[in-house]
């Protein structure tokens, strides 16, 4: 049914950027219940209304079912004292009180400080969950790090030079640029960003290692 909904998103033609209607509620409704009828243990749903978000006029049928729109954007799924999981969405409208279909997707973006700021206990010290969600990409990015050792290493010297050299100027290039926006960041939010900033760019360098 996800790969039909995306196919779906596909065909539809009509868009309105920034939609502020009634779908947005009904389908954020609609997908908490669906992940307390699954048994996860979820605080609550968020449906972010920037400018990702977007409402695509489709009028037909799925099956036996009308589908009148289709909504799109980013979310999130907050948990009590954890993370968030930051994702995007797409939710399949009769109309634009009644889904009937949502279904989560890969994250368009992936933001470290929206994980650790959505829940009101870790909003209030954010950055214990920054550092954790830096611990495990720290964690991932090792363990591709010794996969990545062993190929090289088995190509001969040069090769293990070059890999040696890459991963040092990625760990200097990540240091500086993250102290540069905690520097450019006001008094008092500066270490969360330059953390965040740190889990993100170790999250870029473990996708560009697989």
């Amino acid at each position: 049914m996800t790969r039909f909904a995306l196919s779906l998103l596909l065909a539809c033609t009509s868009a309105w950027a920034q939609y502020d209607g009634p779908a947005v509620e009904s389908c954020r409704a609609y997908a908490l219940r669906d992940l307390k009828r699954e048994g996860n243990h979820a605080k609550n749903v968020l449906l972010e209304r920037d400018g990702a978000l977007t409402i695509e006029r489709y009028t037909r049928k799925v099956g036996s079912q009308l589908v009148s729109s289709v909504l799109t954007g980013n979310g999130a799924v907050i948990y009590e004292g954890m993370p968030s999981a930051e994702l995007s969405f797409i939710c399949l409208l009769a109309d634009e009180k009644r889904p009937v279909f949502f279904a989560w997707l890969p994250p368009q973006s992936n933001s470290a400080l929206s994980q650790c700021t959505r829940e009101d206990a870790l909003r209030v010290r954010p950055q214990p969950c920054l550092a954790m969600l830096l611990q495990v990409a720290e964690s991932d990015l090792g363990q591709l790090y010794a996969q990545r050792f062993q190929e090289a290493n088995a190509r001969g010297e040069t090769a293990l030079a070059a890999y040696r050299k890459s991963n040092d100027e990625w760990r200097q290039y990540r240091d500086a640029e993250c102290a540069r926006r905690r520097d450019a960041t006001a008094a008092g939010q500066a270490s969360d960003r330059e953390l965040a900033c740190m889990v993100e760019l170790t999250r870029r360098r473990a996708e560009d290692m697989r």
